[in-house]
């Protein structure tokens, strides 16, 4: 038998048991999807800009679905109508042989041919985009606008800015994309039912490690010396005193001279501490084991807080790595004192307003009902402060009082969001330890092992300050700084 009987016989039932409704409807709705889709992209294409999330959950996701409900339908249709044929007898023995010497049956050969070709073209390019689309910064953060605003508001405001979500939340591999697609399936269900957590739980429960996805671009144990810094903090007086700390942060690494500085004690490339935590946050220290120089496990029991028995059981013992002082990278909030001495610092909010960090800090923390009612009450409160209290400082600096104003307001609309309960310091920031323990989680001195030793408390150990909250620090006249 020759390769065109061959294919007349195969193509001969799917010819005569296509003719019914169900298969085309999907002829109709895969042809009708298809079609769209690609005029979609090419339209993406020449507007060489990013597609809407909304929009692209129909172009990218809902479309494509459509299409392969098309392609499936088909073949359903096909296999309903023989059973029914079957059912009524009328099951042909031998179904009509199609003969291709006739030219409009090429012609309807070639088409199917050529459709199927187009189909798999389209499919995998659909696939493509996709999984492209839902890996977006635009899907992850602006979708699902109320849940994730605080968190995408923070990262657009961050240094990972450029790197997309996917880059540290998911990181290379296939078991790990899997494994985000199923906890992605369980969020969609949680959105859509309104089950969703407010805040967003903070640290992200089975995270992966950094040592798979931060140390992709960051390298702790490569060294990096001392870190000279520059703190400005202003006082909450009238003339909104400026006060400078100075000091040189040891971060330290792997040298000739073995593990120096914060990085070398911290991280290395085995992993040298696991602490047990008594609270979700991991704010609060149990105990801590490290394995010292000559590897010897050294366990550290904190004499204020004792450990449950059911806590390990939780899996609540954990390897440390970077996010757990460094854990918000990028989804970071401020603290409104933190925020206005930074906005001061760089000029954006004059220090010659009188009173201006006391009164900005008073209108950021006071209660508002929501969002829109919060930028305005603080825009016309700072407005008012100084129409009422300073008339002349307002006749002459208006400028500044209205950029001060529309500077609250911008420092507000980035940290506090009332419809997912994010207020002032509802993320702990493990860095430093001056407005969360951070470091003082561990370095308390009441951790304690059984030969006595503690983890340290001492300022030195870290940093060594060279001059805190002065005005006109000596040290930066020295170096020219000043």
């Amino acid at each position: 038998m020759s390769l065109k009987e061959k294919l007349a016989s195969s193509l001969g039932p799917a010819a005569h048991l296509g003719r019914n409704p169900l298969t085309l409807v999907g002829v109709v709705l895969t042809t009708a999807a298809g079609v769209t889709t690609v005029g979609f992209w090419a339209l993406e294409i020449l507007q060489l800009r990013s597609v809407h999330p909304y929009a692209g959950i129909i172009l990218f996701l809902v479309l494509p679905a459509l299409f392969v409900l098309g392609l499936l339908l088909m073949p359903l249709g096909a296999l309903l109508r023989r059973r029914q044929l079957r059912a009524q007898g009328a099951l042909p023995g031998a179904y009509p042989k199609l003969d291709f010497h006739d030219p409009g049956l090429r012609r309807g050969a070639a088409f199917v041919a050529g459709a199927t070709v187009l189909n798999v073209a389209i499919l995998s390019t659909a696939s493509y985009k996709g999984v492209e689309h839902m890996d977006s910064v635009q899907f992850c953060g602006q979708t699902c606008h109320t849940v994730m605003t605080p968190e995408y508001t923070a990262y657009v405001n961050s240094p990972h800015s450029r790197v997309s979500c996917v880059a540290c939340h998911i990181g290379p591999g296939a078991d790990w994309f899997v494994r985000s697609k199923l906890s992605g399936t369980r969020q969609v269900f949680a959105v859509a039912l309104g089950t969703y957590s407010r805040p967003i739980p903070s640290p992200v429960e089975h995270l992966r490690p950094a040592r798979e996805t931060c140390e992709q671009c960051h390298w702790p144990q490569k060294f990096h010396g001392d870190k000279f810094l520059v703190r400005t903090r202003f006082a909450e007086d009238e003339q909104n005193t400026r006060l400078t700390t100075v000091l040189v942060l040891k971060i330290g690494g792997r040298t000739f001279q073995g593990l120096t500085g914060i990085h070398g004690r911290h991280l290395d490339d085995v992993e040298r501490i696991s602490y047990l935590a008594s609270d979700e946050q991991r704010q609060v220290i149990s105990k801590v084991t490290y394995l010292d120089d000559d590897g010897k496990t050294i366990e550290y029991v904190s004499t204020e807080v004792e450990a449950t028995p059911a806590q390990p059981a939780k899996g609540e013992t954990r390897k440390m790595d970077c996010v757990d002082c460094h854990n918000r990278p990028t989804h970071a909030f401020e603290l409104p004192e933190r925020a206005l001495d930074r906005l001061m610092a760089e000029g954006s909010i004059s220090p010659e307003l009188p009173f201006v960090k006391k009164t900005a800090v008073q209108l950021l923390k006071a209660e508002y009902s929501d969002r829109d009612s919060a930028a305005a009450r603080i825009v016309s409160g700072l407005k008012s402060f100084y129409e009422e209290r300073y008339p002349d400082v307002y006749r002459e600096q208006r400028a500044q009082v209205e950029a001060a104003a529309s500077q609250l307001r911008s420092i507000y609309e980035r940290n506090v969001f009332p419809e997912m309960n994010v207020a002032w310091g509802t993320h702990p920031n493990n860095i430093g330890h001056e407005d969360f323990p951070g470091c003082f989680r561990c370095h308390d001195d009441s951790h304690k092992s059984s030969d006595g030793r503690t983890i340290t408390q001492d300022c030195e150990a870290c940093h060594q300050i060279l001059a805190q909250e002065e005005a006109s620090p000596k040290v930066l006249a020295e170096l020219g700084l000043q």
